[in-house]
């Protein structure tokens, strides 16, 4: 049995060759060509979690499974939040044949998912980034949505004003790009384009009114029914997309507080991004249109993705 660890994830798994890797497994996944469950959420003490997520890629393809822990406090620890592995199995025999180090999977694969969504639902000449956190999936998404736009600035927020301004150096050196701290969310949202939202906020920092039009927002810290990112406001006025429909109307934490308030029902869930991306659903109808991303993850990109590290060889062919 083979384990790709974290090194080799970060190695290979590039942005260039995942994220039309995660497109075909959206569109495989909104056909209803691929299975999985519901992700078991098991919540341990102080805001932590425990994942389980199974599921397969076909009929005849395979299958596996994500066992993942999420501990955010580990970032003031400078490890990472999420730290599990994705098991594979072979479709012909049934074998577990690879572990995958999922933490490093899950970074690169979620902001992978949101250049996808960004790339579809953002305007093309959409030139300003916004980052709503500092964290591994700042710099991730940074990375990735730079693949699918060509940014002229970035705008960094988050609750520590010094880990900001860090974070913003540290972009600016590796991006060769103006990369700026902004002091408070409405400051760092006022220009922006795209917004990635990508914090632990148990309260919403995101407000509706805030936001301009024709900006296209990923919505993407909040993993299960509980803390949220955006509020209300900014669900109800926006054309509301998700990675997964059932993942949404069980677990998007932003989506259920906003059906909960009586603003909004199930049919506010335009589409799923798969559906965009297979030409069935209209993304952006306007320029002036506020599009939203509701990012949770299913298993079957964190499939793909790590399928496609166990059967290349390391030279990728």
């Amino acid at each position: 049995m083979r384990f790709i660890d974290r090194e080799e994830v970060a190695r290979r798994l590039t942005y260039e060759m995942c994220i039309p890797i995660v497109r075909q497994a959206m569109i495989q996944f909104s056909r209803g060509e691929t299975k999985q469950l519901l992700r078991s959420l098991i919540p341990l003490s102080d805001g932590r979690v425990f994942g389980i997520m199974p599921g397969a890629m076909g009929d005849h393809a395979p299958f596996g499974a994500k066992l993942i822990s999420v501990f955010p406090e580990n970032f003031a620890r400078g490890i990472q939040s999420h730290q599990g592995l994705v098991i594979l199995f072979d479709p012909e025999t049934g074998a577990p044949v690879c572990a995958v180090h999922a933490g490093e999977i899950t970074a690169i694969r979620t902001a992978a998912a949101s250049a996808v969504a960004t790339d579809a639902l953002a305007r093309k000449e959409a030139r300003r980034l916004a980052l709503l956190g500092y964290g591994e999936q700042a710099q991730t998404h940074a990375r990735a949505i730079r693949k699918v736009r060509n940014f002229e600035s970035i705008v960094v927020w988050g609750r520590s004003p010094e880990r900001a301004q860090a974070f913003a150096r540290r972009m600016q050196m590796e991006f060769r790009l103006l990369v700026t701290p902004a002091a408070t969310v409405q400051e760092a949202v006022a220009d922006a384009d795209i917004i990635c939202t990508v914090t632990s906020a148990p309260e919403p920092i995101l407000k509706g009114e805030w936001v301009r039009p024709g900006t296209h927002v990923n919505v993407v810290g909040s993993g299960y029914a509980g803390p949220a990112e955006i509020d209300n406001d900014l669900v109800v006025r926006s054309r509301f997309i998700a990675d997964s429909r059932e993942g949404v109307l069980q677990q998007g934490a932003e989506f259920l507080r906003a059906k909960q308030a009586g603003l909004i029902g199930d049919e506010h869930i335009v589409a799923e991004i798969g559906d965009v991306l297979a030409g069935k659903v209209e993304g952006r109808r306007s320029p002036e249109e506020i599009t939203v991303y509701k990012s949770l993850g299913h298993i079957v990109q964190d499939l793909a993705t790590a399928w496609a590290l166990y059967s290349q060889k390391e030279g990728g062919s």
